[in-house]
């Protein structure tokens, strides 16, 4: 099937385009709140990445499952809470106090950010159908990105439930997926690709070119939630910030990269500005 133009793929022809991973986060500003997406916005992301994950009661809040202690001081996961239990909690700051920012339903932040940036919307193949339904109702069909690991299951499911909205695997490695996508029902847009080794796979120039051949976007990560998870070849924000930039971002910017997912927003973007990286040739 040849997918439907996202506003997205018009977007990333112009600059690459900067994802603020759970929004900025940092001091008294938790992640996955609507203040680290504003901050996010104003240090000049395009896309805000989100999770989700499902209350007791079925309904959709944002909050990355697993985190509940870290971030909230709670020991019950949020699948175990109803509605109202989690509407009381707050998310806990940099040092482990309470704020103020509450955990919101997917839909109060989706509504947030309506018409001022595209939105990733993680975990999605956690709650497929019901995360799709919420982005019809908004009218947000163009604005996000979905994403599923590159498994068939997962792809089928795509197809049955949600074949418009805008479609991004998550491959490690080795892509045995795109050329299949291609062919079937689904708004397939690019790829979030994941590579431990400059020799791998997915991160070989030829791959690239054959994925921007095919007018597909290339996502990668620049994030760093765990120092054993390689994302990106060592090519990280860490990095970048206390190393040498040009073997971070830079490296990542000179491959041709169209999305790179960051912790670090405005440092990135000012080093794509003073290396005039930003802008497509």
């Amino acid at each position: 099937m040849c997918a439907e133009p996202s506003p997205l793929y018009a977007a990333a022809r112009k600059r690459i385009l900067l994802a603020a991973h759970r929004g900025v986060a940092g001091g008294n500003i938790p992640c996955n709140t609507l203040a680290a997406y504003e901050i996010a916005l104003r240090q000049g992301a395009d896309i805000v990445e989100l999770d989700v994950a499902p209350s007791r009661d079925g309904t959709l809040f944002v909050f990355h499952p697993g985190m509940e202690f870290p971030h909230l001081r709670s020991s019950q996961p949020i699948a175990a809470l109803t509605d109202r239990e989690v509407e009381t909690l707050r998310f806990v700051n940099q040092d482990g106090t309470p704020t103020r920012h509450p955990v919101v339903r997917l839909e109060e932040a989706l509504a947030f950010l309506r018409g001022r940036c595209f939105v990733n919307i993680d975990k999605f193949w956690t709650c497929m159908s019901e995360i799709a339904a919420v982005v019809r109702r908004l009218g947000m069909e163009d604005q996000v990105i979905v994403k599923t690991p590159a498994e068939r299951k997962w792809f089928d499911l795509v197809e049955e439930t949600a074949p418009d909205l805008p479609f991004m695997p998550v491959i490690s490695e080795e892509d045995i997926c795109s050329e299949e996508l291609l062919r079937r029902r689904i708004r397939f847009i690019g790829a979030e690709i994941l590579f431990r080794e400059e020799t791998s796979p997915t991160a070989q120039r030829a791959y690239w070119d054959w994925m921007h051949d095919h007018r597909l976007l290339l996502w990668v990560n620049a994030i760093v939630y765990d120092d054993q998870a390689v994302l990106a070849a060592g090519h990280s924000d860490d990095l970048s910030l206390t190393g040498d930039p040009d073997q971070g971002w830079g490296w990542l910017a000179g491959r041709g990269v169209d999305i790179i997912q960051t912790d670090w927003v405005l440092a990135l973007r000012r080093y794509l500005q003073q290396t005039s990286r930003e802008q497509r040739t």
